[in-house]
C-alpha cells in the first residue's frame, strides 16, 4: 500500500429498502408529520438515500395525505397504498408507522408499570404476606360531590335521582373524566383527604387504567397519563427559574420510568402535542408534601401550567389543611374540589375479599381452584364479621390504610383479637416490627438488644417540633447519634438506621438519601407515645390550636386520662378539639372509676361550649351566620371537615342529643318559625316523600326552597325572618348542595326520619 493509498474501509451492511423508507417516515413524523408546504423538506430526506424516486414520490404523497394521522396505529384506508406506491412501499410505511406508534404505546406501558404494584405507604411488609397488584385489589373511591359545579345538574335526571338515594355522594373519578369535553371545570380537579385515604392509589389507578388501555370500560376516551410525585420535584419547582411542565416530563419524568430506555425514539414534540391538544391527564400527587415555604412557588408553577395547557386535564391531591390554608397572593385554586369519602361496608367487603383471594392464590402458586377460593372467602368472612360486630373496628376500617393494617394483622395472627382502637393498632405494629418479626426470623439485630422504639419516639417528636416529615441521611444520622448516646447504647448510628429501614420498615428511604416514617400517622403515634411516657402534657398546650399537632394530640389523649387536656382545650376555646377528645374517650374502657367520674362531670361543659356560638348568633338574629355555624357543628359532629357533605349514614346515625340541641335553639330564637322539627312537620303534612315526586316539590314550595316552579340556589334565599316561610331554615342541605330537588331529597328525607327516630327513642326512655 502506497502513501497515497487510503485504508480500505469495511463495507457497511446493506440496509433494506423497507428499513430505509421506515426511517424516513419516522423522521418525518418526529418533526410533526407532512403538509403540502413541507413536501420539499420531506423530499430532502430522500435525496441521499437509495430509495427509487417513484416510491419516494408515493411515500411523500402518503405523508401529505396522512400527516399526523401516521401516529394512529389503526390505519384506516391504508389499502390505497397498494395501488399508489406498490406493495414494497406499503410494507415499508407500515414498518415506519409501527416504529412510531409502537414507541408511544411503550410510553403508556412504562407509565402503567410504574403504578402496577399496590405498595401502601404505612403498611410494612411481612414474611408470608404478598404484595398484590394494584388492579387485583383496587376498590373505587367514593368522592364527595359537595363542590361540583352547576354543570353537574346537566346530567340525566335518573343519575341525580340515584345520587339522592345514595346520599348525594358516591361519584367516581371516571364520572368526571368522562365529561371533561362538555364541562370545562372538570379539567381541573383537586382531591382532598387526610392521610391513608388512598389519594396516591387513586392516581396510580388512573394512570394504570389509561396505560393499559382499559378506560373504555368506564366509557372514557383514552388520554396520555403523566403521574408526577411533587415531593420528587419540589426543589426544582421552587427555584427561581423552574422547568416548564414540558421540560419536567421530558427530562425527569420519562427517564425515571421503568424500561425508559425503550422510549428513546419518542417523537421530539410528542409530549408537547399531547399537552397542547388536550390529550393529557397530568396528575400531581401530594401538594401537602411540599414544604410550606415552597408551596407558594409550587402553587404559582401549577397555576401557570394549567393556564398554558388549558385543554388538558389536571388532577392534584392534597391533605385539606395544606390546600385550604394557602397564602392569598399565591393560591393554588382548581375549579372542582372533591373529598374522598370513608370506606363504606360494601367497599370494606370488596377490599378484604380481593385481598384474601390474592394472598391465598399467591401462597398456592397461583392456583384459583375452588378450595383456594373457599379458604380465602372463609378468612375474609371471619374478619368482616369481627369488623361489622364492633363499632370501634368499623370506625377504624373507614380509613383504607387502617383497614389494610387490620387485614395484615389478621392474616399474620389468625384467631387473635383485633386491636380495638387506632392507638392499639399502631402499638401492635411497632411491637411486631421491632421485636416479634426480628425474633421470629432469628435475626442478629440491634433492634432487639437496644431500646429501638424509644429512639424512634424521640426522633418522631423532634420531627414534629420541626414540622418535618422527612430528613436527609446526614441529619438523620446525627439525630440518631444523639439519641443513642443519651441511652448509652454502643451500636453505631449508621447500623441502627440500616436495620430500622431493612428489618422494621418503620423508616423508609422514599427518595435516595431522604428518609421518613412509613406514614405520617406512625410519626404522630410515636411522638404521642414519647409525650405520654415522658409525662409532658404541658408541652402540648401551646399546640392545641395548631392543626399540624391535631392527630398527635388525639393519639396522646387516647393513652392517658384526658380530662386535664379537655379542660385546658376548653380554657383556650379549642372547642372542636375538646369535643373530639370527649367523643373518643366515650369509647374507652380503660379509665378508672375516679377518672371516669371526673370525665363525665366535664361532659356538659363541653356540650354547652360547642353551642355557645350558635346561640349567640341566633340571639342576635344573624341568620345567615347561624346557618353556616349549624353546618359547621353538624359536619364536625360526624368527624368531617368544612366543605364536605353529610352522607346518608351520617344523617341516619346523627347523635340525637346534638340534633335536638340545634333544633331547640332554632325553634326558640325564631319563635317557632324555623327549625328541623318545623321542617319535619311540614314534610309529614306533604306525605313524607322519600323520592322525587309531586309531594317533594310541594314540600319545597312550602318551606321556600322552590319559587315559581324552580328550585332556588342558596345565595337567593332571604335571611329575613319577616319575609320567609315557616321551615325555610336551617338550610344546611341547600347551602352545600348544588341546587335542584333531586339533589336535596335524600338529605332532607334522612334528616326528617332521624328526627322521628330520635323522638321515638326519647318517648321510650320517658
Amino acid at each position: 500500500m502506497t502513501k497515497t493509498d487510503k485504508p480500505t474501509s469495511k463495507p457497511k451492511a446493506k440496509v433494506s429498502l423497507s428499513d430505509q423508507i421506515a426511517d424516513v417516515v419516522v423522521k418525518a413524523v418526529r418533526t410533526g408529520g407532512v403538509t403540502v408546504g413541507g413536501a420539499g423538506a420531506f423530499w430532502s430526506l430522500f435525496k441521499d438515500s437509495d430509495i427509487p424516486k417513484a416510491l419516494a414520490s408515493g411515500v411523500i404523497g402518503l405523508g401529505i395525505s396522512y400527516g399526523a394521522s401516521l401516529l394512529n396505529p389503526v390505519h384506516k384506508g391504508n389499502q390505497d397504498r397498494l395501488t399508489k406506491a406498490g406493495e414494497a412501499a406499503n410494507k415499508a410505511i407500515d414498518h415506519g408507522i409501527a416504529k412510531v406508534s409502537g414507541v408511544e404505546e411503550q410510553y403508556y406501558r412504562c407509565q402503567a408499570w410504574a403504578c402496577r404494584r399496590q405498595k401502601s405507604e404505612g403498611v410494612v411488609q411481612h414474611d408470608g404476606i404478598f404484595m398484590p397488584l394494584l388492579e387485583e385489589i383496587y376498590v373505587p373511591l367514593e368522592l364527595d360531590a359537595s363542590s361540583l359545579p352547576a354543570g353537574w345538574r346537566k346530567f340525566p335526571e335518573q343519575h341525580l335521582e340515584k345520587s339522592a338515594r345514595d346520599g348525594v355522594c358516591g361519584h367516581k373519578i371516571w364520572d368526571l373524566l368522562g365529561k371533561t369535553d362538555q364541562e370545562l371545570t372538570f379539567r381541573q380537579i383537586v382531591v382532598l383527604a387526610w392521610g391513608g385515604y388512598g389519594k396516591t392509589t387513586l392516581l396510580k389507578h388512573i394512570a394504570h387504567t389509561y396505560g393499559m388501555d382499559q378506560q373504555g370500560k368506564y366509557g372514557v376516551p383514552r388520554r396520555v397519563p403523566f403521574l408526577l410525585v411533587l415531593r420528587k420535584h419540589r426543589d426544582r419547582l421552587a427555584q427561581e427559574q423552574p422547568p416548564t411542565l414540558l421540560e419536567l416530563i421530558k427530562n425527569h419524568h420519562i427517564p425515571d420510568l421503568p424500561d425508559s430506555d425503550k422510549l428513546a425514539d419518542l417523537p421530539e414534540d410528542w409530549v408537547q402535542k399531547q399537552l397542547r391538544q388536550g390529550k393529557a391527564v397530568v396528575m400531581l400527587d401530594g401538594f401537602d408534601e411540599v414544604a410550606s415555604g415552597q408551596r407558594p412557588a409550587v402553587a404559582r408553577w401549577i397555576n401557570d401550567q394549567m393556564r398554558h395547557y388549558s385543554k388538558s386535564v389536571f388532577i392534584v391531591t392534597s391533605r385539606p389543611k395544606a390546600y385550604n390554608e394557602q397564602e392569598p397572593a399565591d393560591r393554588l385554586e382548581l375549579s372542582t374540589r372533591l373529598w374522598v369519602q370513608d370506606f363504606n361496608e360494601s367497599q370494606r367487603r370488596d377490599f378484604v375479599e380481593h385481598w384474601y383471594l390474592c394472598q391465598e392464590r399467591y401462597a398456592r402458586g397461583g392456583d384459583t381452584t375452588p378450595d383456594v377460593q373457599k379458604d380465602a372467602q372463609d378468612a375474609a368472612e371471619e374478619l368482616l364479621t369481627q369488623i361489622e360486630a364492633r363499632q370501634e373496628l368499623k370506625d377504624l376500617a373507614k380509613n383504607p390504610l387502617l383497614l389494610n393494617m387490620i387485614v395484615t394483622f389478621h392474616r399474620r395472627f389468625p384467631g387473635m383479637e383485633l386491636p380495638k382502637r387506632r392507638v392499639e393498632l399502631y402499638r401492635e405494629i411497632c411491637i411486631l416490627q421491632l421485636r416479634d418479626r426480628p425474633g421470629a426470623r432469628k435475626l442478629e439485630t440491634c433492634l432487639i438488644n437496644c431500646e429501638a422504639q424509644l429512639i424512634l419516639q424521640r426522633l418522631a417528636l423532634s420531627m414534629m417540633e420541626a414540622h418535618e416529615e422527612r430528613l436527609d441521611r446526614s441529619v438523620l444520622v446525627d439525630c440518631i447519634d444523639t439519641y443513642l448516646a443519651q441511652q448509652q447504647e454502643t451500636v453505631q448510628s449508621k447500623d441502627f438506621l440500616a436495620q430500622v429501614v431493612q428489618i422494621s420498615e418503620l423508616l423508609v428511604e422514599r427518595e435516595p438519601g431522604e428518609f421518613e416514617f412509613a406514614h405520617l400517622s406512625l410519626q404522630e403515634y410515636l411522638a404521642a407515645k414519647q409525650i405520654a411516657e415522658g409525662k409532658q402534657e404541658a408541652f402540648l398546650y401551646e399546640h392545641l390550636k395548631n392543626d399540624w399537632w391535631k392527630q398527635t394530640i388525639l393519639l396522646y389523649a387516647s393513652q392517658v386520662n384526658p380530662t386535664p387536656l379537655i379542660r385546658e382545650a376548653l380554657h383556650q376555646e379549642a372547642i372542636d378539639l375538646a369535643y373530639t377528645i370527649q367523643q373518643d374517650t366515650t369509647k374507652r374502657l380503660d379509665l378508672t372509676a375516679d377518672e371516669l367520674a371526673a370525665f363525665q362531670q366535664l361532659t356538659p361543659q363541653v356540650e354547652n361550649s360547642r353551642y355557645a356560638t350558635l346561640e349567640q348568633l341566633l340571639k342576635n338574629q344573624q341568620w345567615y351566620e347561624a346557618d353556616q355555624e349549624t353546618y359547621r357543628l353538624m359536619i364536625t359532629t360526624v368527624g368531617k371537615e368544612d366543605g364536605q357533605l353529610l352522607s346518608e349514614n351520617d344523617l341516619k346515625t346523627f347523635p340525637c342529643e346534638d340534633l335536638q340541641m340545634v333544633d331547640q335553639l332554632w325553634v326558640q330564637y325564631s319563635k317557632g318559625k324555623w327549625g328541623f322539627s318545623v321542617q319535619k312537620k311540614i314534610w309529614e303534612e306533604c306525605g313524607s316523600p322519600t323520592i322525587y315526586n309531586d309531594k317533594w316539590e310541594k314540600f319545597g314550595d312550602r318551606v321556600g326552597w322552590r319559587s315559581n316552579g324552580n328550585w332556588r340556589a342558596y345565595p337567593d334565599l332571604t335571611f329575613d325572618i319577616n319575609k320567609t316561610l315557616p321551615g325555610e331554615f336551617p338550610a344546611v342541605v341547600l347551602s352545600v348542595g348544588r341546587g335542584g330537588g333531586h339533589w336535596l331529597v335524600g338529605w332532607a328525607t334522612f334528616l326528617a326520619q332521624r328526627l322521628v327516630d330520635c323522638s321515638t327513642r326519647q318517648s321510650r326512655e320517658l
